[in-house]
């Protein structure tokens, strides 16, 4: 791939890891552990390409309410291990990699919030690859805050048009 026709900013949205569980007949939350390994793989992919931005839809807020409370908690305690392991990637300082959560955060445990807080504060520097990840996100939910923010802006005289 020429590198002058690799795109800036990639969006995926992470999803069939439960229905790739379900062809192997395996329990879905396998189906998770085995996504979260291609998302590592990504994120190689991704150096090597010098893609500059990269935004990873991983959790809907549709799916944060309707799937099974034992998958939820798997998938939580999943993302609690794979942003740990994150966290201390020597790859996160050596390719200066900038990590974002966006999405309804306030939906997740205290714990899991402090992690993703952590990270986000311990590579808000980093300028080569940012990687951004959706979680309880939905576009409903998204054009709503923003109008709300710029009401906001607005209602305080904040906002430059």
């Amino acid at each position: 791939m020429e590198v002058e026709k690799v795109p800036k900013h990639i969006g995926i949205i992470l999803d069939g890891n439960r229905r790739f569980a379900k062809k192997l007949m395996m329990k879905p939350w396998m189906g998770h552990e085995w996504g979260a390994k291609k998302v590592e793989k990504l994120i190689e992919w991704s150096i090597k390409y010098k893609i500059r931005e990269l935004t990873l839809y991983a959790l809907s807020i549709q799916n944060f309410f309707s799937r099974p409370k034992n998958e939820l908690k798997y998938l939580f305690n999943l993302f609690k291990k794979e942003l740990g392991n994150l966290i201390n990637d020597e790859k996160i300082d050596k390719y200066k990699i900038k990590i974002n959560f966006i999405g309804r955060l306030n939906l997740f445990d205290k714990e899991l919030q402090k992690l993703m807080k952590k990270i986000m504060e311990k590579t808000k520097n980093n300028n080569n690859l940012t990687i951004n990840f959706a979680v309880a996100y939905g576009g409903k939910e998204e054009v709503v805050d923003a109008v709300k923010k710029i009401a906001q802006q607005i209602k305080k005289n904040k906002l430059d048009i």
